[in-house]
């Protein structure tokens, strides 16, 4: 089968670096080759790895949870048709292979007959269209239900239009699912992999409008079961012994702790007390990076990501398209990545990062100058005579609060006007975005799937989940909408490039840099995976202790 596009991002592994791209294929493919296996006598003591995480998952649920933490916990106990090998590959998962059409606008997978739900149960294909429909209702409120939009008829039962019925997903029988798409969709494989089209234990979620919220009540189909779940502290996974594959998962236990101060958890790791530090896990203290980066030890993970400052678009005075402006060209990028973030990571002058290949130079560059004019001319079109307090909200680490207190310093001295800082506990903080409950707010974006639709989709429609500068522009969305009916892939490109160019223009979002996450870990730890688009998989991971 053809490559329909191009997979750039490489798979991050941490014991020594392998990369590979995703090549489809139409049968099983076997994971790389893992680690040697422990001896007999290594054997004999439970093989645990000690991870941390920095708050409460709000949801085990794969259709409504929105958080890394919580999707870090769902790759654990759930798996999709999809998902990625030692090699860097995506590569069959619960399915044990697929077809797609020439024109990418039919897929049909095959899910393997030994595939169980942990409780002993089957996986089927029903179970697939069963929560691909429920993830599209209204009812279910599922964020990321605009996912499954690439699906014939699943934007307009999600919204209210159409029929459950008409969505394009079928069993064709107990083993196979059909998928139709709306328009040609060649990175539709790679989409599965995302928890919003993992399968749902039917008769689990009906039967407990809870059952996502305790460990008792989880049935999933992963490679881990959750066998406790204290809240606000600690969870701990036990192998699957139901999994299909459940011979290449090495790890009997993972005991993950919820530690949401990152000096702490950093603290840990130095004392032994957990086997990672740093990134997927939490986030690394600024201040022991660059001794980390002098010992040789400091790793960085390189995911597809922006980090952005967004504006509510909704009130003044950031209802003025000259006043986001003039705060975007007013930062200084350069000097929060060198003096904060440490990590060489690159400036973002776009909000799609350069590697999925749409304009390498960016959009923009930063202009005092120019942005004290914007601020002027947008004061004056909103009859201000004085710029009013705002105030600028980020989540808690110290990372964020150095930036946050950079972007002030900087919006003082470039443009004269005060932001006052708000340091939102994590949930508060996600309520506060989801709202739009903000008049500036910090915004990280980490691509789901390796195409630039995955950054501008998000902002075709005012409502839409991820929309949190509430903004709307009809070419945009004129051009998001092109883009699905274009086979061509350059042609394609062209229409994504000009719609970026409008996002930037617009600047509903400041994007600041892109995404590099540095971690470091205990050497004992092997062949533990940095997903391709960023985040944990536990599956093959192993700790050698001799």
């Amino acid at each position: 089968m053809k490559k329909g596009i191009a997979l750039a991002t490489c798979l991050t592994l941490l014991f020594g670096v392998i990369t590979g791209c995703s090549n489809s294929t139409t049968t099983s493919q076997p994971a790389g080759q893992p680690s040697a296996t422990p001896t007999e006598a290594t054997k004999a003591e439970p093989m645990v790895l000690r991870w941390s995480i920095n708050s409460e998952p709000p949801s085990m649920d794969p259709g409504i949870a929105v958080d890394a933490d919580s999707f870090d916990m769902i790759y654990a106990a759930f798996e999709g048709l999809t998902s990625y090998d030692l090699n860097g590959q995506l590569t069959n998962a619960t399915a044990e292979s697929f077809t797609n059409t020439p024109d990418y606008m039919n897929y049909t997978f095959k899910i393997r007959k030994d595939a169980k739900w942990s409780n002993g149960d089957p996986v089927t294909a029903h179970d697939f269209v069963y929560a691909i429909k429920r993830n599209l209702d209204p009812k279910t409120a599922s964020e990321y239900a605009y996912q499954l939009y690439y699906i014939k008829g699943g934007e307009e039962y999600n919204t209210g239009k159409g029929k459950a019925e008409d969505v394009g997903v079928k069993a064709l029988d107990d083993y196979t699912v059909e998928f139709n798409l709306k328009s040609p969709t060649p990175f539709f494989r790679e989409l599965t992999f995302f928890p919003t089209l993992f399968p749902l234990h039917q008769k689990t979620v009906e039967g407990n409008p809870h059952w996502a919220a305790e460990a008792k009540t989880i049935v999933g189909n992963g490679p881990f079961i959750m066998d406790t779940w204290e809240h606000k502290s600690k969870i701990v996974f036990t192998k699957n012994p139901n999994y299909w594959d459940k011979d290449n998962v090495k790890l009997d236990r993972l005991e993950i702790s919820m530690i949401e101060d990152n000096n702490t958890a950093f603290s840990m790791f130095e004392n032994g007390d957990i086997d990672w530090g740093g990134y997927p896990a939490s986030t690394l203290p600024p201040d022991a990076i660059q001794s980390l980066k002098d010992a040789g030890k400091l790793m960085v993970a390189d995911n597809p990501g922006t980090q952005s400052v967004v504006f509510n678009t909704n009130q003044p005075p950031f209802n003025n398209k000259k006043i986001r402006q003039a705060f975007s060209y007013a930062i200084n990028r350069q000097e929060i990545i060198d003096n904060i973030l440490q990590t060489g990571v690159p400036a973002a002058y776009g909000w799609v990062p350069t590697s999925m290949g749409l304009k390498a130079d960016g959009y923009f560059k930063e202009d005092a100058e120019k942005a004290k004019q914007l601020l002027a001319e947008g004061m004056k079109e909103l009859g201000l005579t004085a710029f009013p307090t705002v105030t600028y909200t980020y989540d808690t680490t110290d990372t964020n609060k150095k930036v946050a207190e950079a972007l002030q310093d900087q919006w003082k001295k470039v443009l004269g006007v005060d932001v006052k800082l708000y340091n939102a506990e994590l949930k508060v903080y996600r309520d506060m975005r989801s709202q739009a409950n903000f008049d500036l707010i910090r915004f990280q974006w980490g691509a789901d799937f390796n195409d630039p639709i995955n950054f501008l989709e998000m902002f075709r429609d005012k409502t839409g989940g991820n929309n949190h500068p509430d903004w709307e522009n009809a070419k945009f969305k004129e051009l998001i909408d092109k883009s699905y009916n274009e086979p061509d892939l350059e042609k394609r490109k062209q229409i994504l490039l000009e719609a970026e160019t409008i996002l930037m223009d617009e600047m509903p979002l400041a994007p600041i840099n892109f995404r590099g996450s540095p971690y470091v870990k205990n050497d004992k730890v092997k062949d533990f995976i940095i997903f391709p688009l960023g985040g944990a998989y536990f599956k093959y991971t192993s700790v050698v202790t001799q």
